[in-house]
């Protein structure tokens, strides 16, 4: 944390903090026995000594601090205990005499300076069993009080912060004030690198007091700038270039030179496609060109390199006396392998630099651009059209990405697997996207991260106008170890990430489906203007569990049904429907219940989005019957029509009323992966918008959609995320 670090001593560090208006107990300085005595008896109850100095940095670990004085005279034999402890190394040496504080809560508070993100605020559940909960939440600094409220309401054990055990809640505002007191710090005195505040005692009357303190002082990691900026002019020959060169092409299916001009042609680009190759072969039709000056000038903007790497820098020269502006790089042996590789992908970023082409890779999979109908990538698959834009450090997870999008037809307009990102990384392709016309939502994954605080401000940029989904490798200690290994970076933090991601109004996704079901959701459903969701439901166990997910996950509210709300789906639904959310229809449906009851909650003006659970068991039924030995006699051929058409009707519904209304209506159904052709879920494809395999998953990503719409409001009024 520091480049030369000095520990204060406690009476140093607790003075230092309490003049930026930390709360402490009352204590008193001794340099003998007899004046730990006197203050003792001054302070008129039980007492805690402890042995400070300006060597002493840990005591309890050492012995140092005696608790539960009772008596003057207790005080002092313990006074005396300690000073027979100290020893030559710790210098001149005094008593610190403060008052016992009684409370059976503590937290945990801090500054430290992270490597990656910069000078970083922290609370948590201190006391025994901090380091085995976790519980904690970080902020970078600058901290404002409703940051540090946001903070607390993040914890995860809220219960000790309310009435416990005959005590009084806590008072938020004051430790709120406390992390506000440390974010000053952060910023009013750069030599501090780090704050320890442990404990902070709850009194039984709600109020918190600090009992130690801890200020490392020092000098604090500079994190270099990002400098590299790309032309407007390399991105749009990465992703509309107007001729494609493949290097390498080859007549071997099994090469990277062959599959990637496979799909370049497979998928329908429309520009013109050219190849290399020594023997000059014909290849898929494409009468390729044994030295890149053999071809034409003005018309190829986009190289796609599958060459070794010693070829790469006479390539990217001949690439740009033919006026080709960008590259993407499969070649491999680069930065992934050592230090002679990095010396190799150094220059190279260095040469395309000088040559003005945009360097995507190397040891990336390829880039696709739906508007173009391009897909340059050495792997399948090709997803349908739509308005999600990918930037990954693996390329692995591009295709899942791409996988879910031909799923679920929720399409992608932008895919780039960054390979080693020696040139163009995520946070270079995110802000492209973020000025794009094509892209509404960014959806990101990465692993190591060489500048956080950089990456996090340019997404955070992008983020302010338009949605960015991120999802991280290494959030756990063996997944930090697996991301270093693969992409020689050190994972960061994943519980300061976190912070990082709220404060800056990126959504965070713990998984990749996660992840891909969030960037769907801002792709294709408005964002909220309030928390009140009702729950629409044609079965009582899955509005039951969907509700339980709303009230564990503590971001959206299941509001209680309105009167007048109420008694107008009296009029639509048997006596015998829930009446309460979710709105349980109890079998009463008619031909046109759903979309009648659905019209009604949605135009409803206290109601903020709607999920929907139920759509397909019609349409389930009818594959039965289809499938049965009595179709189509029997009236059989009928009742099928009518099932599916009817599933099919609630999806239109539900999509209409979201247009008309301005709110997300979320439709969930386990056949969306169990039977994806039942009638339900592809009408629900088909209307443009992701059909959700569980109502959990649907609540997960409406809090994400929820989150991000108060980050927009919060930032247009002025004030920072919490």
């Amino acid at each position: 944390m520091s480049a030369s670090g000095n520990t204060l001593s406690e009476r140093e560090s607790k003075r230092l903090l309490a003049s930026y208006g930390v709360p402490f107990a009352e204590e008193g300085v001794a340099t003998d026995a007899a004046g730990a005595r006197q203050f003792a008896a001054q302070l008129g109850r039980p007492v805690a000594v402890k042995l400070g100095g300006a060597g002493i940095a840990h005591k309890t670990e050492r012995g140092l601090v005696r608790l539960g004085l009772g008596t003057p005279e207790n005080a002092e034999n313990a006074a005396r205990e300690l000073l027979d402890l100290a020893t030559p190394e710790d210098g001149e040496v005094h008593l610190l005499v403060a008052e016992m504080v009684k409370g059976s809560r503590e937290l945990i508070a801090g500054l430290f300076c992270d490597p990656q993100f910069g000078p970083t605020v922290m609370v948590g559940v201190g006391g025994v069993l901090a380091e085995a909960l976790g519980d904690v939440v970080f902020r970078p600094a600058p901290v404002t009080r409703d940051v540090a409220m946001g903070m607390l309401s993040q914890l995860r054990t809220q219960k000790l912060l309310g009435g416990f055990r005959g005590e009084a809640a806590v008072d938020r505002v004051m430790v709120a004030d406390v992390l506000v007191a440390l974010s000053r710090v952060a910023t009013e005195r750069p030599d501090v690198v780090s704050v320890d505040l442990n404990p902070l005692i709850i009194r039984p009357d709600g109020t918190v007091v600090a009992v130690d303190a801890l200020v490392e002082t020092g000098t604090r990691t500079s994190l270099p700038s990002q400098t590299r900026r790309h032309s407007a002019e390399g991105f749009r020959a990465l992703f509309e270039p107007r001729g494609v060169l493949v290097t390498g092409a080859s007549t071997h299916p099994g090469k990277f030179g062959f599959v990637s001009l496979h799909n370049i042609l497979a998928n329908g680009y429309r520009g013109t496609v050219h190849g290399t190759n020594l023997s000059g072969e014909t290849v898929l039709g494409i009468e390729t060109v044994a030295d890149i000056d053999a071809l034409p000038e003005g018309v190829i903007d986009l190289v796609f390199v599958c060459t070794p790497a010693a070829a790469n820098p006479d390539l990217l020269r001949a690439c740009a006396r033919k006026g080709i502006k960008a590259a993407f790089l499969t070649s491999a042996g680069y930065g992934e392998a050592g230090e002679e590789g990095r010396k190799l992908e150094a220059e190279l970023v260095a040469l395309a630099d000088e040559l003005g082409i945009l360097l995507a890779g190397p040891n990336g999979q390829g880039v696709v651009s739906t508007p173009a109908q391009l897909c340059a990538q050495i792997v399948a698959p090709y997803p349908p059209s739509g308005s999600i834009s990918v930037a990954s450090q693996s390329g692995n997870f591009v295709s899942s990405f791409m996988n879910y999008a031909r799923q679920t037809g929720v399409g992608i307009s932008r895919a780039v697997s960054a390979g080693n990102a020696a040139a163009l990384g995520v946070a270079d392709l995110v802000e492209w996207y973020g000025t794009d016309p094509q892209t509404k939502v960014s959806l990101a994954y990465v692993e190591g991260i060489s500048n956080g605080r950089d990456l996090m401000n340019r997404l955070g940029a992008v983020a302010a106008t338009k949605p960015v989904v991120v999802v991280k490798g290494g959030a756990t200690e063996g997944g930090a170890r697996a991301a270093a290994s693969h992409t020689g970076a050190l994972a960061a933090n994943d519980a300061v990430f976190d912070g990082e991601c709220r404060a800056h109004g990126i959504i965070r996704a713990a998984t990749v489906d996660e992840a891909f079901e969030a960037a769907a959701t801002f792709a294709t459903q408005p964002l909220p203007r309030g928390r009140n969701v009702v729950i629409l439901t044609t079965a009582g166990g899955w509005g039951v569990v969907t509700a339980d997910a709303i009230t564990r996950e503590g971001i959206l509210d299941l509001m209680p049904l309105p009167d007048d709300l109420r008694a107008e789906i009296d009029t639509k639904l048997p006596p015998r429907w829930s009446r309460n959310n979710p709105v349980d229809c109890a079998g009463g449906e008619t031909r046109d219940t759903i979309p009648e009851v659905m019209g009604i909650i949605a135009r409803h003006p206290s109601v903020d989005a709607v999920i929907y659970l139920g759509i397909g068991i019609q349409a389930n039924q009818a594959r039965m019957m289809r499938e049965g030995r009595f179709h189509p006699d029997h009236g059989l051929e009928r009742i099928v029509e009518y099932h599916e058409r009817q599933d099919a009707r609630f999806a239109e519904a539900a999509a209409s009323l979201s247009d008309e209304t301005g709110k997300p209506i979320l439709v969930a159904t386990e056949l969306a992966v169990a039977d994806p052709s039942n009638a339900g879920p592809a009408a629900v494809r088909a209307s443009g918008r992701l059909c959700y395999p569980s109502g959990n998953r649907a609540v997960t990503a409406l809090g994400h959609l929820y989150r991000y719409a108060e980050f927009v409001r919060t930032a247009r009024a002025g004030r920072p995320a919490d």
